[in-house]
């Protein structure tokens, strides 16, 4: 198998965009937070506390998101360096840990949207149940 140094550098827009988009989630998150965590200390709200414990976990999530989304992009400039140099085999098999690095920050940022997705039914939940 033979890979060019063109091939890592097609994976740069792609994890820049989405390396924006998680930075932009996790902005949001935060911000969030710091609105509810102002809210509870007004009123003792036991639910604020079990969004901000969702959220919690989302940001965690975020910073994984993200963790592998650097590695994924320094490996591939890595498999660049290598593919360079002349270093082939290497570069090849650093190329699919940025690949695979890549996964697992889209699989983790799927299980990130579940848990949004789920939070935002169970607000849902409550205004259907208004209009019947």
């Amino acid at each position: 198998m033979t890979l060019s140094i063109e091939t890592p550098a097609l994976l740069f827009s792609a994890t820049s965009l989405i390396l924006l988009a998680y930075t932009n989630r996790f902005l949001t998150i935060a911000q969030i937070i710091r609105s509810l965590k102002k809210s509870y200390e007004d009123n003792h709200n036991k639910s604020i506390l079990l969004e901000i414990k969702n959220l919690n976990l989302r940001l965690t999530l975020i910073r994984y998101m993200q963790l592998f989304g650097v590695m994924c992009l320094f490996l591939s400039v890595f498999a660049m360096l290598l593919l360079y140099i002349g270093q082939e085999t290497i570069g090849i098999y650093i190329f699919g840990a940025s690949l695979l690095s890549l996964l697992i920050s889209l699989g983790i940022s799927f299980w990130e949207i579940s848990i949004s997705v789920i939070a935002l039914r169970v607000h849902l939940k409550d205004l259907t149940n208004d209009i019947k």
